[in-house]
């Protein structure tokens, strides 16, 4: 057993495609992979026996580069990870498409304020005596074709869970984070012969995505040449599908506790899968890791030992409101010095500025604000705005790298009206920057596409306001006028989709003109009372030790 462990061995194995915990470390390509990263976190703050188990990623997932058109270009983002980590003397073997692919394992310990550790495990196929096709397994997140995705999923799944058998790991509990490490299942399946009952006592499976197209699927030709010599066909079909292998389903059928990432993406999840239980624990943000410089000073003041308990914002009315805005404005100085010496802007410190950064594809309508020029510049006319956006699209996701060229066009036609710009290669040093420097926080995505989203979140544990569509996290979090604003109707209300989008047109631009606008530059009182009531209403709850209090205790225990 090496020294890893500590004396219990760990007993909670988590497994992720993609785990974010330093932005040195291309390991993440979103939100999954930062929500992953939040959970070791606020996991090493509570103390819990939890080992994380992802994949290597040595060219990681892409840098971009955007032209003065926009046009996006992706470059490989390598990195050492000897700089970082330390490379275990374990090697285990996964059999694929007939060959041993060897593997091994670099330690990365993320330790706590309070001084606990969690250990994290990425595999590593890039090693001598593999054959080269099989080394590059673990190069590229999210890279490649479906066959390489599949390698990837196996050497995750399969490799992992054999890893932390050569470590001497006890584990009680397997939680695997979206379906891509969903054939740990079937590894624990030929470990236990072949008792499912037994499996799923061991297993946790969260779902993240309402897309169709984020489940991944695999046809059983490609199964058949990559595991011919590991599994039987038969299981494949029982477990993962009759005529293709889902890993969502694979997850669901060998699970006893299944989850959703909000209330209402429960909800959906049930829809999209009838027959099957599924929970819901809403995803939330490690408090301290998102909370800008400026505002731990203030917290750190006020609110003593805040940073190992969350709840403790709940009392952010004792810090002075002027205190407040103060922190608020070195904050958005810093991101506005930080937008002008990047990008061709001339933005200052006293505009409204909105701000909008996510992955940039279809469903989340990164261009929604601009679907009605002179109701834009109408708002704009009630009180000046500014616009920063951020985000990358993948690499295949041709309509996404056109929302971005989009964006830029935008940007050149209303030059001298409404700045705005976009921030290239989007990254955790960025998502610092923009959810605490900004004044409004823009998510408007399609309904019900949004399964939670955390970057709300994020923002409302710097006092930025949220405007946003009524799905994931938000509906949850959103009283409106209180706590930020809603775009659009509530969820039950049932309308055609043409029909809801002009009402949520209507009122993106009809609050931004008629209330916040008029709020944020002639009632400043009311504008900080919005951001207090952002950070004593929202950041006390939707953080990640309330998320893994209830992974403890509903999931895990």
């Amino acid at each position: 057993m090496y020294n890893i462990l500590g004396p219990n061995g760990r007993k909670i194995a988590y497994f992720s495609m993609e785990i974010g915990l330093n932005n040195e470390m291309p390991t993440y390509s979103g939100g999954l992979g930062i929500l992953a990263g939040d959970t070791i976190r606020a996991s090493a703050d509570l103390g819990l026996p939890l080992i994380a188990v992802t994949l290597l990623n040595k060219k990681g997932y892409f840098m971009q580069r955007l032209d003065s058109e926009g046009r996006q270009t992706e470059h490989h983002q390598d990195w050492s990870p000897e700089d970082y980590m330390e490379l275990l003397p374990y090697e285990v073997t996964v059999k694929i498409q007939k060959r041993d692919v060897k593997v091994k394992a670099w330690l990365y310990e993320h330790r706590s304020l309070t001084e606990e550790k969690i250990p994290v495990l990425f595999l590593d196929t890039d090693l001598e005596g593999n054959f080269s096709d099989d080394r590059q397994i673990t190069h590229s997140l999210y890279g490649g074709d479906r066959r390489y995705r599949l390698k990837q999923e196996m050497v995750l799944g399969i490799g992992g869970v054999r890893m932390l058998n050569s470590l001497g790991c006890s584990i009680s509990k397997y939680h695997m984070n979206e379906g891509h490490s969903s054939l740990l299942a079937i590894e624990l399946l030929r470990q236990n012969g072949m008792n499912a009952e037994r499996v799923k006592d061991h297993c946790v499976f969260t779902t993240h995505t309402p897309i169709k197209s984020g489940h991944d699927v695999f046809s059983h030709d490609i199964v058949m040449e990559l595991m011919e010599d590991y599994v039987d066909f038969e299981t494949i079909k029982k477990y993962g599908g009759e005529y293709e292998l889902n890993m969502t389903v694979l997850g669901l059928n060998l699970s006893n506790y299944v989850n959703g990432v909000a209330k209402r993406h429960r909800e959906i999840s049930q829809e999209m899968f009838p027959g099957y239980k599924f929970s819901s624990i809403t995803n939330g943000v490690h408090s301290y890791t998102w909370v800008s410089s400026h505002f731990r000073k203030l917290y750190d003041q006020y609110l003593p030992g805040w940073a190992n308990e969350p709840e403790l914002l709940v009392r952010v009315r004792s810090i002075p409101d002027n205190e407040i805005w103060d922190a608020h404005k070195s904050a958005k100085k810093e991101l506005i010095d930080f937008v002008n010496s990047k990008c061709d802007a001339n933005m200052d410190y006293d505009t409204l500025t909105i701000g909008f950064a996510r992955r940039v594809t279809e469903y989340k309508r990164p261009t929604f604000i601009f679907s009605d020029l002179k109701r834009l510049k109408k708002v704009n006319d009630a009180g000046k705005i500014q616009l920063i956006f951020a985000g990358k699209a993948h690499p295949r996701d041709t309509m996404g790298k056109v929302f971005i060229e989009r964006i830029h066009q935008y940007a050149k036609e209303l030059k001298g009206e409404i700045e705005i710009a976009y921030l290239e290669n989007y990254d955790m040093g960025i998502a610092m920057k923009m959810v605490s420097g900004v004044d409004i926080w823009l998510n408007n995505p399609q309904k019900p596409l949004e399964a939670s989203g955390t970057s709300g979140m994020k923002a409302a544990h710097n006092g930025v306001v949220n405007f946003s569509v009524l799905d994931g996290w938000w509906i949850e979090g959103c009283v409106e006028g209180v706590t930020g604003y809603a775009i659009g109707p509530k969820p039950e209300v049932e309308k055609p989709p043409e029909q809801i989008r002009i009402m949520e047109l209507d009122d993106l631009y009809n609050k931004l003109e008629y209330i916040m606008i008029p709020m944020y530059y002639n009632r400043k009182d009311e504008w900080i009372n919005l951001m207090n009531n952002s950070i004593e209403m929202i950041a006390y709850y939707f953080n990640t030790h309330r998320m893994m209090h209830r992974y403890v205790t509903e999931a895990y225990l």
